[in-house]
């Protein structure tokens, strides 16, 4: 929407006026409607989030699947093992999605 109205020559004030009075209390804040017009005025096309440099989002790999079901068919426990690389969360998701094992837990 702010893209719309900037594109119809509108001030980042009166951008703020027309979404608070479509949108009242989920309206963006003036800072962010006026930071949005000047990413548009600097040639900015997209409203997408651009990629960016550095970790992935997913850490799952071949070659991290083949060393977890090795590590889980030798080591009794599997906790710290790989913290470097890959979290708890992940490793849980590795073992049903693409091991089709289940956690177990011997308590």
């Amino acid at each position: 929407m702010i893209k719309h109205l900037h594109m119809k020559d509108l001030m980042p004030k009166e951008i703020k006026a027309k979404l608070d009075n479509v949108h009242s209390t989920s309206a963006p804040a003036f800072v962010t409607v006026y930071n949005w017009v000047n990413e548009f005025k600097c040639g900015r096309t997209s409203t997408c989030n651009a990629p960016r440099s550095g970790r992935p989002i997913e850490a799952v790999t071949p070659k991290i699947i083949d060393k977890l079901h090795d590590i889980i068919l030798t080591e009794r426990q599997v906790r710290g093992l790989l913290k470097p690389h890959i979290s708890h969360g992940t490793v849980i998701s590795i073992l049903h999605e693409q091991l089709s094992m289940k956690k177990l837990s011997a308590r």
